[in-house]
């Protein structure tokens, strides 16, 4: 199962509400309880080339754990792994590798991991995760924590100019901002395409612009969402912009307007696109694949659609 599709339960009213239950193990520096965050279950020491990325472009929340590991240089110190954009209900699969296999974790399904550690693993198989090589097993699926920890404990292993992605002098309002960005805008276009109901897809889809509203003018002065820098925060709402056009305006049903309509929001999504670590992780036909094939409920032909041009994405953003 997809974190699409698993990790989300229908409250009665027919609306969205996201399972965030994860496994809560953590990497920290030789297995020492973190300076931040919490700790509810098992600690695991940083150590170069010990542990795989599971990922799948496709996915939002596994793209923005690609994006950190390529900002921050760690590319040949966390290795990754990349599913395909489609799977059954069992399990992301590593169909994009020769024999369908992956080459190091030598699996078909990511569910061997989950399986490895939890036998009777209960809950959906979700992308990013962390597996131990050597064992196969899943280390955790915790995706607010990986790329958290990522920053704040490898930073040992970061490049030399690798970006200060939690600055200190603005931390406190740069949780507050990612807070509001999850909630409304990363999971708001969940809680449009899922809703079972005409009250909770209008009460959702009035949600999410009121939220887009907001960082239409949060972008309108200032380059990033925190200033004159790149922070996780943008790493965050990134992810769901690059999908915004080209899945959630048609298949979610987000469609007051396209992303390309918001000045500031398109502006800085093209200019984010063009940096360094962004753009390249964006596969806008494996996007695609995946939700319009994955939510049969949705999409019950399973057409997927030919656009957008994604050149529009090399346009010039002009937000130097």
């Amino acid at each position: 199962m997809s974190d699409e599709t698993s990790s989300q339960t229908y409250v009665e009213q027919g609306g969205f509400d996201r399972d965030m239950t994860y496994v809560p193990d953590r990497i920290t520096r030789e297995a020492r309880r973190p300076e931040h965050g919490p700790v509810d279950g098992e600690l695991w020491p940083v150590e170069p080339g010990r542990y795989r990325l599971v990922a799948a472009a496709a996915c939002p929340w596994a793209n923005r754990a690609i994006i950190v590991r390529h900002l921050l240089g760690l590319e040949d110190v966390v290795s990754l792994g990349l599913c395909g954009p489609t799977h059954d209900e069992r399990s992301w699969t590593f169909d994009l590798d020769p024999d369908g296999r992956d080459p190091v974790l030598g699996m078909e399904r990511l569910q061997e991991a989950y399986f490895r550690r939890f036998p009777d693993y209960p809950r959906g198989i979700t992308v990013p995760a962390v597996v131990e090589e050597l064992t196969g097993r899943l280390v955790t699926n915790d995706f607010p924590w990986i790329t958290h920890d990522l920053f704040h404990e490898w930073r040992d292993h970061h490049r030399a100019d690798a970006p200060d992605l939690w600055p200190v002098a603005v931390r406190e309002e740069m949780e507050q901002v990612m807070k509001r960005v999850f909630t409304e805008v990363n999971n708001g276009v969940y809680r449009c395409g899922f809703a079972g109901s005409q009250d909770a897809y209008d009460e959702a889809y009035d949600r999410l612009w009121v939220a887009l509203d907001w960082l239409e003018e949060r972008l309108s002065t200032r380059r990033y969402l925190m200033g004159e820098a790149i922070t996780e925060a943008d790493v965050r709402l990134f992810t769901t912009l690059a999908r915004f056009d080209a899945v959630y305006h048609g298949h979610f049903k987000c469609n007051r307007q396209k992303l390309t309509e918001m000045p500031a929001l398109w502006g800085y999504a093209r200019d984010l696109y063009q940096t360094s670590g962004f753009g390249e992780t964006i596969d806008f036909d494996q996007i695609k694949t995946h939700y319009y094939v994955v939510h049969a409920d949705i999409n019950p032909t399973g057409i997927v659609p030919v656009g957008p041009d994604p050149a529009v994405w090399l346009e010039p953003h002009r937000r130097g």
